[in-house]
């Protein structure tokens, strides 16, 4: 028996008499039923964005309105299907979205009807500044850091010094509110939040490669900064090692919802030694002054002595070697897309030899980072081949599969 109430029927038939099939797809895919949107609904809205002349404005602003609903669950169910349509959806959705002078204006929302509903009203409210965030990302940088190309030819990698330092605080922040939604497993109870987890999840882990290709392009062009853009990138480093752990956590999480083990990244802490060589090399800069000139071997610091000698880890320097000397150095930096179509990717071991000369302190730094830094499949996903999931009955009509 269908769980849509007398007021779904009647939405649904308005806007079929009214001829818009778009607008009834909206209506249908955020029934008053606590499941999550049927995915019958949400292929058929995706398919829309991809149509020429269909009217993105009419398809928003019908989720608009359904946000306004005072139901938790048919609010939810809104939020949802428009994240699915900024995942999955053509991009003009999200430009839309980004060019809205507003968007969501939950901060006030609760749902006071039952216990539950005042549970999912903090979820509601969460889930809302993060989706404002996620466009208003989109206006400042005009792109979306979950659909850029990722690795050594990607977008963030290949930012200008200055591109970087504008757009890594704004990628940080949108991390930030991503990670506010601090979700326990005990409270994924229902399949409306599920779905939303599962969402969110894809988008910390495409987020996170962006971050990982920001840190890497910003400690590769930290050695030839001025003091004052040394700050800066500092730190946005600093703010990335605080919130590794919590990245962390969170991917943790989908296990809870279905999410295979295999296909959970492993997060790799970066030596507290990086960041006192950072520090130290800003100290010894002199104010304005740009370290195009600073020789390969030299310390930048007073004393050699202040400076920590960056060395492989004990085990790891014969079979690194090995790697170095059969393939080059650009072939180590990792794939941090491990959702992209092409699947995961098994990062290859860094170089440790430099064809005999003493590496310089940018180098070692960037040593540890490709080996202790970034993101990581787990040694279950590189040594057999990824296998879909069985089908989870938590996620209800969410096709698990589409966020392999």
């Amino acid at each position: 028996m269908s769980g849509q109430t007398l007021t779904d029927r009647i939405a649904a038939a308005q806007y079929q008499l009214t001829g818009s099939d778009m607008a009834r797809a909206v209506c249908k895919a955020t029934t008053h039923e606590v499941m999550a949107p049927k995915k019958k609904h949400l292929e058929y809205l995706v398919s829309a964005t991809n149509t020429t002349n269909v009217n993105i404005p009419q398809m928003a602003d019908t989720l608009f309105e359904r946000s306004t609903n005072a139901s938790w669950v048919v609010v939810f169910k809104a939020l949802v299907t428009t994240h699915h349509m900024c995942v999955y959806g053509n991009e003009r959705f999200i430009q839309y979205l980004a060019s809205r002078t507003s968007l969501f204006n939950l901060s006030n929302f609760i749902d006071k009807t039952g216990s539950h509903g005042y549970d999912m009203s903090t979820f509601i409210r969460r889930y809302g500044r993060y989706l404002n965030e996620k466009a208003f990302a989109y206006r400042q940088m005009a792109f979306d850091f979950t659909r850029v190309k990722k690795g050594a030819e990607g977008v963030m990698r290949t930012m200008t010094t200055e591109k970087l330092l504008k757009g890594m605080p704004v990628l940080q922040t949108q991390i930030d509110t991503l990670l506010e939604f601090d979700v326990h497993p005990k409270e994924l109870n229902n399949g409306i939040i599920n779905a939303a987890f599962m969402l969110l999840f894809k988008d910390l882990v495409k987020l996170f490669a962006s971050y990982n290709d920001g840190i890497i392009n910003l400690l590769e062009k930290y050695f030839k900064m001025k003091k004052s853009d040394c700050k800066e990138a500092l730190e946005i480093y600093k703010r990335f090692l605080t919130r590794v752990t919590k990245i962390g956590e969170f991917m943790k999480l989908a296990e809870t919802v279905g999410v295979d083990k295999n296909d959970i990244p492993d997060i790799n802490y970066a030596p507290s030694s990086i960041l006192e060589s950072l520090e130290t090399h800003m100290n010894g800069l002199e104010d304005g002054s740009p370290t195009n000139n600073v020789s390969p071997t030299s310390t930048p610091a007073k004393s050699s002595n202040a400076v920590p000698t960056l060395q492989p880890p004990p085990g790891e320097s014969a079979g690194a070697a090995a790697a170095a000397s059969s393939e080059p150095a650009e072939d180590s930096l990792l794939d941090l897309d491990p959702l992209a179509s092409s699947g995961p990717s098994v990062p290859s071991a860094a170089p440790t030899s430099w064809g005999g000369k003493s590496p310089s302190m940018s180098t070692q730094v960037l040593f540890w980072c490709l080996n202790y830094m970034f993101l990581q499949m787990s040694p279950g996903a590189a040594q057999s081949p990824r296998k879909p999931p069985p089908p989870r009955n938590a996620l209800d009509d969410l096709n698990i599969k589409d966020f392999m």
